[in-house]
C-alpha cells in the first residue's frame, strides 16, 4: 500500500464475513475477532473503529479501536478495551507510520483527548511506551505427551500431585459452568484487591464466544465442589488463557495446575497450534515463573499512549491499581465490590 488514504474505518458487526477476513492474514489474534468485538460493544457500549485495508478480499492492515466515552477518563480510542493485548497487523509494503497519522487525523476530528495501542509489535520502534509487560506462548507442536514433555520438572509434579489427589476437572460450555467460574472470579479478585467484572460481561462471553465454540470453561473439582478455574478462547488455531480463578483454601492440592493442563491438552487436541498465557504485569514475578513453567516463551508487550491535544506519546501509566486502593478494595465486601466493578469497567476500559 502506497497511501494510507485507502485505510476505511469499518464496523466488524455490520462487516458480512468478518472472521474470514482476519483469518485471511496470519498475523491475527482471537481480540481481532467478531465474537471478542460483539462482547465489548454489548456489554460497555464501546464503538468499533476498526481501521482496515482490504486488497483483494484479504486483510492487508488492521489497526482496531473502539471509541470509549466517560465522564471519568474522557473521550478516547483504544485498542483494544479490556484487552490483554492487540498487535496492529501491518503487512510487508505498508507504511505503520503513515497509518497511525491517519488515525491521529481521525481522532482530532474526533475530539478523542488520548490513543492507546496495546501491544504495538514494530509499529512504534523507538517510540516511549507507557507501560510495559510480559506475554508467553506455549508451541503445541506434536501430541499431547510431547507438549507435557515440555513443561519443567515441578509443573509436571504438580499435575500428578492434583490427580493423584483426587481432583478432577471438567471441560465444559454451559452456562452453569460460567456461573461457577464467576463466583470463584469473585473471591479471586478480592484476594487481589480488584473489583470483579460483572456478570453481565461473562454472561455476553457465554453468548459470543463459548456458545459458539470460541472457547470453553475448565473447572476442577474436588470431592464435588468446583475450586479452581479457567476460561480460554480460541480461534483459528490460536488459543488463550483468558481469565483465572480459583479458591485459595484447596491451593495445596495444585488444582490450577490441573485446570492450565487440562486445558492445553484440550487445545493441543482440537487443532491449535499455540496456547497464549496472556499478559503478565512487570513486578507479578510469581505468575511470570508459574508461566515460564510450562516451557512457553516469554515475550514483551508494550502498550502506547498517545495525547492527541498535545501530540506526543505520555509514559504516563495509568493502567496499574495502587496499592493504597487495592487494600481498600481487600477489605471491602463481595457485593459492594461487584457493584463497582459494574460501573468502574464502563470507564476504565
Amino acid at each position: 500500500m502506497s497511501d494510507t488514504t485507502e485505510l476505511k474505518v469499518i464496523n466488524p458487526l455490520d462487516y458480512p464475513e468478518w472472521d474470514k477476513l482476519v483469518l485471511s492474514n496470519k498475523d491475527y489474534s482471537f481480540f481481532h475477532s467478531l465474537a471478542w468485538a460483539r462482547v465489548l460493544y454489548e456489554t460497555y457500549d464501546f464503538k468499533p473503529l476498526y481501521f482496515s485495508l482490504i486488497n483483494t478480499n484479504r486483510l492487508a492492515a488492521l489497526i482496531p479501536l473502539m471509541e470509549v466515552k466517560s465522564i471519568l477518563t474522557g473521550k478516547r480510542g483504544v485498542s483494544l478495551p479490556l484487552t490483554d493485548y492487540c498487535e496492529p497487523i501491518i503487512s510487508e509494503g505498508i507504511d505503520g507510520t503513515r497509518a497511525f497519522n491517519f488515525i491521529k487525523k481521525y481522532a482530532e476530528n474526533a475530539g478523542w483527548k488520548y490513543i492507546e495501542i496495546r501491544g504495538a509489535g514494530n509499529l512504534f520502534c523507538d517510540t516511549p511506551n507507557s507501560a510495559f509487560f510480559y506475554g508467553h506462548s506455549l508451541n503445541l507442536n506434536g501430541d499431547k505427551d510431547q507438549v507435557f514433555a515440555r513443561f519443567k520438572s515441578n509443573t509436571q509434579r504438580n499435575i500428578k500431585k492434583a490427580i493423584r489427589e483426587g481432583v478432577e476437572v471438567k471441560i465444559d460450555n454451559s452456562l452453569d459452568s460460567i456461573k461457577e467460574f464467576y463466583r470463584l472470579n469473585c473471591m479471586t479478585r478480592k484476594e487481589h484487591g480488584l473489583p470483579p467484572q460483572p456478570f453481565h460481561f461473562f454472561k455476553k462471553v457465554y453468548d459470543h464466544i463459548i456458545s459458539n465454540d470460541h472457547g470453553f470453561v475448565s473447572l476442577a473439582s474436588y470431592k464435588g465442589k468446583v475450586v479452581a478455574g479457567a476460561i480460554c478462547f480460541h480461534f483459528g488455531t490460536k488459543a488463550i488463557y483468558k481469565y483465572g480463578a480459583s479458591d485459595k483454601t484447596y491451593q495445596h492440592l495444585r488444582p490450577s495446575n490441573l485446570v492450565m493442563w487440562e486445558a492445553i491438552k484440550w487445545c493441543s487436541m482440537n487443532g491449535c497450534d499455540y496456547f497464549c498465557f496472556g499478559r503478565t504485569e512487570t513486578e507479578n514475578t510469581g505468575l511470570r515463573q508459574f508461566k515460564n513453567s510450562w516451557g512457553a516463551e516469554e515475550a514483551n508487550i508494550k502498550y502506547y499512549k498517545y495525547d492527541v491535544t498535545k501530540s506526543k506519546f505520555l509514559l504516563e501509566d495509568s493502567l496499574r491499581v495502587k496499592d493504597s486502593i487495592k487494600n481498600i478494595f481487600k477489605r471491602m465486601p463481595v457485593p459492594l465490590l461487584r457493584a463497582i466493578g459494574t460501573v468502574l469497567y464502563r470507564h476504565v476500559g
